[in-house]
């Protein structure tokens, strides 16, 4: 098992679906508006947004934000990198989750160099209940940090068993 392969062609993937969806949205469906896909349960929405995951900072009396989001994208790849080059034991879920978190960070992190915000498109609910709009990114960084925990619950399992 290759780290730097899982890692980083997982990563390249999510970079690329992501970034073709957004395109994808920007060139059909106009900002602040949204095509119903599934009635009652999912819209295809163009927003942008300028805070975090679930409109976190989203908000327009504040402009730092773009900043501090920058920082944190361009910290969290380069402690990504950092913990495959350091890390040698051969855990799938590690790495994939890595994979998977580098590829939403890269994506959402060239939405905030090019934009100043982040495309969100997903539009989920139930009658008048909508669960914030989301992107490719956010969902390959939700499902890259579920990998990282199972990965330290098997490995915290595992050094019990040892003991």
């Amino acid at each position: 098992m290759n780290k730097y392969k899982i890692c980083f062609g997982l990563g390249g993937v999510v970079l690329f679906l992501d970034q073709v969806s957004k395109f994808w949205i920007e060139r059909n469906i106009p900002l602040w508006s949204s095509k119903e896909i599934v009635p009652g349960f999912l819209n295809l929405v163009h927003i942008l947004n300028k805070g975090a995951a679930f409109g976190f900072l989203n908000r327009a009396d504040i402009s730092w934000q773009t900043y501090f989001f920058i920082a944190v994208s361009a910290l969290a790849i380069v402690l990504i990198v950092h913990l495959l080059r350091t890390v040698s034991r051969k855990d799938y879920f590690l790495f994939v989750g890595l994979g998977l978190i580098l590829g939403g960070a890269l994506g959402n992190l060239i939405d905030r160099i090019r934009l100043g915000k982040v495309i969100d498109f997903l539009d989920f609910y139930i009658s008048s209940y909508h669960w914030p709009a989301f992107n490719v990114a956010d969902m390959a960084i939700f499902c890259g940090t579920v990998c990282l925990m199972l990965s330290f619950y098997k490995r915290k399992k595992h050094a019990s068993h040892s003991s």
